[in-house]
């Protein structure tokens, strides 16, 4: 028995406990962490360049590369560590601090996604109206909104489960700190309070959800009622990434956090964690950048000019 006060760090769960493979582990990871970095790092330059790009939908979408970037480093570079140096150990303070900044990145960008959204049925079902409702000053509103329900989301949860009294280890059921994780931990009552407050936020999570789903019923309605090829062309390249996104997004992590115990396993739950926590933030810039023509032409331009001026 173990009391919370005289906890000075937790043991993650390694993905294999073979040396070799633990390496393979560290290049798979470090491969996905560079191209999550090449790829998001390449979408802010070329929306912060391009002037072409200074639109609501690419600012949502810079803003969209920002919280990726911070996902994806909050997790990946410790496990990384981790396989490198062959230890599962991770400090207290580390380990509520990669609860903070993941839940608090994750949040964030699905608020985000929901307003992105609203953004893309603005410009498809309403656009004599699209500069009255997405200004820029609307747009910094709502993408500060986003950050700032993230950050005061996360904090709370951060302060509510770090509280809990921990009696049963210290060793965490995941490749990373995350709050499921911890209320195994807790044999005390008090953890039905992060459970009600987990509840509240998988309700306005579903409530986002909705307003999504109503949103792209909506614009496919009015795609569809476009006569020109091209302009059905034009708004599908625009919207089939961001659907693809929040797909990716709401899938994996509604199976992470809502599967029954009876199908849970060690190897399932890391797999699970890997699909919703480590691939999006990877793979967000292939599916914008695959369907989005002003975004291909304007990397390539920005790529061609930096190449020209060595």
């Amino acid at each position: 028995m173990s009391n919370s006060s005289s906890i000075t760090q937790f043991l993650l769960l390694p993905f294999t406990d073979t040396r070799e493979l633990q390496l393979l582990h560290f290049w798979l990871f470090l491969g996905i962490y560079l191209a999550a970095l090449l790829g998001n790092g390449l979408i802010i330059t070329t929306i912060a360049w391009d002037q072409h790009l200074h639109t609501p939908m690419y600012f949502f979408l810079l803003n969209l590369a920002l919280l990726d970037l911070g996902s994806i480093s909050t997790i990946v570079p410790k496990s990384m560590h981790n396989s490198l140096w062959d230890t599962r150990v991770i400090s207290y303070t580390g380990c509520a601090a990669q609860v903070f900044f993941f839940f608090f990145f994750a949040t964030a960008e699905f608020y985000l996604l929901t307003i992105m959204s609203y953004d893309r049925y603005v410009a498809i079902c309403k656009p004599l109206h699209y500069g009255t409702f997405l200004g820029s000053r609307s747009c910094v509103h709502m993408a500060a909104a986003a950050w700032a329900t993230g950050f005061l989301n996360a904090l709370l949860h951060m302060a509510n489960t770090f509280s809990l009294p921990l009696c049963k280890g210290n060793v965490l059921g995941q490749f990373f700190c995350e709050i499921p994780s911890f209320l195994k931990l807790s044999c005390s009552w008090s953890y039905l309070r992060e459970v009600r407050l987990l509840v509240v936020s998988v309700l306005v999570t579903f409530g986002c959800f909705v307003f999504i789903v109503v949103s792209y019923v909506q614009i496919f309605r009015a795609v569809l009622r476009i006569p020109s090829e091209q302009g059905r062309h034009k708004a599908f390249s625009t919207c089939l990434p961001h659907l693809a996104v929040v797909s990716l997004f709401i899938s994996t992590g509604s199976f992470a956090y809502l599967k029954p115990p009876s199908i849970s396993s060690t190897s399932m739950d890391l797999l699970v964690s890997v699909l919703y926590s480590v691939v999006p933030p990877a793979v967000n810039p292939l599916i914008y950048s695959m369907r989005n023509q002003e975004l291909k032409d304007a990397l390539w331009k920005q790529m061609t000019g930096f190449l020209l001026k060595l």
